[in-house]
């Protein structure tokens, strides 16, 4: 059913459809066969994209069969898709009635009742997807009979009683989602003869028994997730010869014995949640065992002994939970070789000792620290500083003492943080170290001998020596350059004053020779060298001596203030170079004159996202044609961005296709990051659209509340999805005074217009493929518009919503 039909006609249009099916005479053909029970339902309601064709097989929600032959009764029904739109009440019974049934995706509603028992004995059905209702009674064991169904989703419903067993009889059943239900019993041996089986959900049931070891049998399975459930026993030895597995989810459960060693044969794992168990025992050495891991949940259990030094070998880990444990011993220096590792690493609650190990200071990537309650002794090290991208941090409840280093991440905390180290000192806390280590504590730091002070004052006499050589060498070289160009100047040529560089440097230490900051200055000097000019910066295409080719974005007047603090800009963007994240544009270096301030990056070959859609041609000039497969990549690559800076507390000020730009492969990286580290909306300015985006992508609620927020980040690049599947600017002539796409789009309905005609015809109309997944991006779009935040999704939901469309 189209998203845009209103509630009061999507209800009673379900139910005409489901009764057409029973009303219908069997013997009637042409007028008085389906074909007439659909125009009388096109007259009644006239949803969008039923049209006076006679052809109602052609209609949008409507699947025939072929064949030519008059349909009678709805019998050749395929597919029934009515997903999210308001309908209540229960399934009929009908349903069970329809032989040609193979797909019914009635997800997202308020539907009760019970799933119709027959469902399946008659049919060919292959896909039930019903998650996000209020459906209630057992999964009927009908619906596996005839062995044909391929995808079971029933999430999120009130569903109870066991897993019929003849679910076995479905070899071709790859995807099966049942979590979140109040389901019982033990999950049936005969789930092994779903040998196709590759997605298995129940987790948030009330399972028990233990993990059938039939599991594997069914060598494609990538998710087993069996979470929040009443299982018990151990994970099975034979789970480890699943090679495709890529994620097992058990937390929550009552399982126990020893690390399950055998499941890191799964080379493809990527994630094991072991979390809330019994689990006891040492952890292996190869904890990874050079598989690709990346979050790796084994807190809340009791493990023993210490962390392994193979700990150094999870060079992909992004998580590690290893809290209220049993552990203890020392942290291993090995930990700092987990370079990768940026959500979290928390190892509270257990008995470590020891001093923080400085290799800490290498995980430079690290959002969240959790250290608490252990017996760590000693100072905190100052090579702690090194972790750049930290911002939660919790050492409390230790032994440790000293000063805590000044560090921002440090100092920004809540004094809980570090409460509960009788002999730790300093800010945030409020307790002087004078007051611990007596009034001498800073110059007992200080002392140093005879011998070596005149070692220091001969130094300082010698560096004062060479440093006048080399200014009074300067001072030279500048009065040659004046005397060259005041004879420039008498011959009548223009001489532009070269400006006064405060700080520069790069990041990059392979491209400290190639990068000349003086030709990034002079690059801003000329309109030719322009390629965008966006809310807070113009960006100009600057060519280095070398060759090498930098966009320079020049901040604009209502951002020079930020030069004024020079420590904080520098340091917000040196953290900003150390994230790492494929689809952020990341500053490569900065120059700062006079009063002004570059942020330097990679060019970019291929322009940005709105050159691509609008301009059709890239930064070079060369002409390009979009297609749906690459916009949908780059609308992907964008929201996947945006995840991860909402995972580390930030928000974005500017997101517009403007900001979207695009390497030399069309992958998407989100510019204009550091403004929003730069910039602090909070102290209030002038107009909302000074630090909150570019017109036309400012979310509605920004006008009163003066505040950004995570969902007007959503509804920006809900912008931007109607951008990519329209072709149509935020803001055009065409939609009329005061109306912008967003408003267009949402109020297609009143003007009678189909997604169709709101949809680029260059792309929809390429292939049936293209149109169902455009179809689907629209909905999410229709989502993250919404005028309400609160009923926008989050940016994670968005991205798995688009990967669905993508794989549709």
């Amino acid at each position: 059913m189209p998203p845009f039909l209103p509630p009061s006609r999507r209800g009673f249009l379900f139910l005409a459809l489901l009764l057409s099916a029973c009303l219908a005479a069997p013997g009637a053909g042409g007028a008085g066969g389906d074909g007439a029970a659909m125009q009388a339902l096109r007259r009644e309601l006239a949803p969008p994209g039923w049209g006076p064709g006679a052809d109602h097989c052609a209609w949008r929600g409507v699947t025939c069969a072929g064949g030519g032959g008059a349909l009678r009764g709805l019998k050749e029904l395929q597919e029934l898709q009515v997903s999210g739109n308001n309908l209540t009440g229960a399934l009929p019974g009908w349903l069970a009635g329809l032989p040609g049934l193979r797909v019914l995706s009635a997800y997202e509603n308020s539907l009760s009742g019970p799933i119709p028992p027959g469902l399946g004995l008659s049919s060919e059905l292959q896909v039930l997807n019903l998650h996000s209702n209020a459906l209630e009674g057992t999964i009927p064991s009908s619906l596996f009979q005839l062995g044909n169904l391929q995808v079971l989703i029933l999430t999120l419903n009130r569903l109870n009683g066991t897993i019929p067993d003849t679910i076995g009889r479905c070899r071709g059943l790859s995807n099966v989602r049942i979590g979140d239900n109040r389901l019982s019993g033990a999950i049936p041996a005969s789930i092994g003869d779903a040998t196709s089986l590759t997605y298995f959900e129940a987790n948030t049931n009330d399972l028990s028994g233990g993990i059938p070891t039939q599991f594997a049998r069914c060598a494609n399975l990538t998710l087993l997730n069996l979470a929040y459930n009443r299982l018990a026993g151990e994970v099975p030895d034979v789970l480890g010869e699943l090679r495709n597995l890529q994620e097992l989810i058990v937390s929550g459960n009552g399982l126990g014995g020893e690390f399950p060693k055998s499941i890191l044969r799964c080379r493809n794992l990527s994630k094991l949640d072991l979390s809330y168990n019994s689990f006891h025992g040492d952890l292996p050495e190869d904890i990874c065992n050079g598989s690709r891991m990346q979050f790796l949940f084994l807190d809340h259990n009791e493990f023993s002994s210490g962390i392994p030094r193979g700990i150094g070998g999870c060079t992909r880990l992004l998580a590690l939970q290893l809290g209220s444990n049993n552990l203890g011993g020392q942290i291993p220096a090995e930990i700092g070789k987990v370079k990768s590792l940026q959500i979290a690493l928390n190892l509270s609650f257990n008995h470590f000792v020891g001093t923080l190990p400085r290799e800490l200071g290498r995980l430079d990537k690290l959002v969240t620290l959790d250290l608490s309650s252990n017996e760590i002794s000693g100072p905190i090290p100052g090579d702690m500083r090194g972790m750049l991208s930290l911002i939660e941090v919790n050492l409390s409840n230790n032994r440790l003492s000293g000063a805590i280093p000044a560090f921002g991440p440090f100092q920004k905390s809540a004094a809980s943080s570090f409460s509960g180290n009788a002999k730790l000192c300093g800010d945030p806390l409020d307790v002087d170290c004078g007051s611990i280590y007596g009034s001498n504590y800073g110059m007992d730091h200080m002392k140093i001998s005879y011998r070596v002070a005149l070692a220091v004052v001969g130094s300082c006499v010698l560096i004062f020596s060479l440093v006048s050589l080399v200014v009074a060498l300067f001072m030279w070289r500048e009065r040659q350059e004046k005397e060259v160009e005041a004879k420039k100047a008498e011959a009548g040529e223009v001489v532009v004053a070269a400006p006064q560089v405060v700080a520069s440097t790069v990041f990059i230490e392979s491209l400290q020779q190639a990068i000349d900051f003086q030709s990034c200055v002079k690059a801003t000097y000329k309109d030719a060298n322009e390629l965008c000019n966006g809310t807070f910066s113009t960006t100009y295409k600057a060519v280095m001596p070398s060759g090498m080719v930098v966009c320079v974005k020049k901040l604009k007047s209502v951002d020079h203030a930020v030069t004024h603090h020079q420590t904080k800009m520098i340091r917000e963007l040196e953290r900003l170079a150390h994230i790492n994240h494929k689809n952020l544009v990341r500053p490569i270096g900065y120059v700062i004159y006079d009063d002004s301030a570059l942020l330097l990056h990679h060019h970019m070959p291929n322009g940005t996202l709105l050159q691509l859609l609008h301009n059709d041609c890239n930064t070079d000039g060369e002409k390009q044609k979009p297609d749906w497969p690459r916009l949908l990549s780059i609308a992907i690559d964008v929201a996947e961005g945006l995840v991860f800076l909402h995972q580390v507390a930030t928000i974005h000020l500017d997101i517009s296709s403007g900001n979207v730009h695009l390497d030399s492969h069309y992958n998407a990286l989100l510019g204009e990051v550091e403004i929003s580290k730069l910039l602090d909306p909070s102290k209030g300015t002038a107009s909302i659209s000074a630090v909150a985006g570019s017109f036309g992508y400012i979310p509605p609620e920004y006008a009163y509340t003066m505040q950004v927020t995570v969902p007007g980040n959503v509804y920006s690049y809900g912008v931007v999805l109607l951008e990519i599947l329209t072709s149509k600017l935020p803001v055009e002539e065409e939609f009329g005074e005061g109306v912008d796409l967003v408003k267009w789009v949402h109020t297609a309905p009143a003007r009678g217009e189909t997604p169709e005609q709101i949809m680029d015809p260059r792309l929809s109309t390429v292939s049936f493929a293209w149109r169902r997944q455009m179809l689907a991006v629209l909905k999410v779009a229709m989502l993250c518009t919404e005028r309400a935040p609160a009923k926008r999704p989050r940016m994670k939901k968005v991205v798995e919503m688009l990967q669905e469309a993508k794989n549709s």
